[in-house]
């Protein structure tokens, strides 16, 4: 980009995995507020985040949370997504983090009280889909007011009915969520990274990710992100960097 490194400290490193290593202990020890991911690999960033040597790890689940204006019926709202990066297929005592930590990150946002919509394939309780009884036992605990604060959560929701009025009206179902989410919790990482990609290259959403939880932000940008993708990640962690203390409680 014709840009001179003069500017920048540069630390050497043996190999991506001593890299990764020293950037934790870097950002660890006061010398940067995010953790950004350049060419090494994410398991290997996040190995070294997670090292029980890692003074990054505060004991709380570490989650991805994807960010995108929705922008339809010529309004524009931020809406939130997780987690599509991190936990592969999270019980229930994890989905309870992965809410908290989504919610976090909305606070940061402006968000004084996000509605989170518990997605699932159906909008009804079905037994043979764990992801549904999932919904209802977090909506619960939600409701209690004590193990998830800050917000409102209901479910199951299919896609439709948690962000469209129409749909949920046409359904019938009534929740001070349906048809107005500010947070979708998916099912599994793999609901999560499709939604992500169909959002960016079906719809041309420009998306940004923060993994939450550790004492720093973290940013995993793939290499194939565009550069407005990038950009508006690093303005993320930038903001949640502000609030790292915050983060450990």
């Amino acid at each position: 980009m014709g840009v001179s490194p003069d500017g920048f400290e540069i630390v050497e490193a043996a190999d991506p995995v001593q890299a990764a290593k020293r950037a934790v202990e870097l950002c660890s020890s006061g010398h940067g507020e995010v953790l950004l991911k350049g060419s090494v690999s994410t398991a290997a960033l996040l190995h070294a985040v997670l090292d029980e040597h890692s003074l990054l790890r505060t004991g709380r689940l570490l989650s991805d949370v994807v960010l995108f204006v929705d922008d339809r019926d010529s309004t524009s709202r931020l809406v939130l997504c997780s987690d599509g990066g991190v936990n592969i297929a999270p019980n229930l005592k994890q989905k309870v983090q992965i809410v908290r930590n989504a919610v976090w990150v909305a606070h940061r946002l402006g968000i004084e009280w996000p509605k989170v919509a518990l997605l699932s394939g159906v909008e009804r309780v079905t037994p043979d889909m764990a992801s549904t009884i999932d919904a209802v036992a977090l909506a619960k605990m939600a409701s209690y007011g004590d193990v998830i604060t800050g917000c409102t959560v209901d479910g199951p929701f299919a896609l439709d009915n948690a962000i469209s009025p129409e749909a949920a009206r046409i359904k019938g179902i009534e929740s001070p969520v349906a048809g107005a989410a500010d947070i979708l919790i998916v099912p599994s990482l793999e609901n999560g990274n499709i939604l992500g990609q169909a959002l960016m290259y079906y719809a041309g959403k420009t998306l940004a990710h923060v993994i939450v939880g550790a004492r720093a932000p973290v940013l995993i940008c793939s290499r194939a992100d565009p550069v407005e993708a990038k950009l508006s990640s690093i303005a993320l962690g930038a903001l949640c960097g502000e609030q790292r203390d915050a983060a450990t409680t």
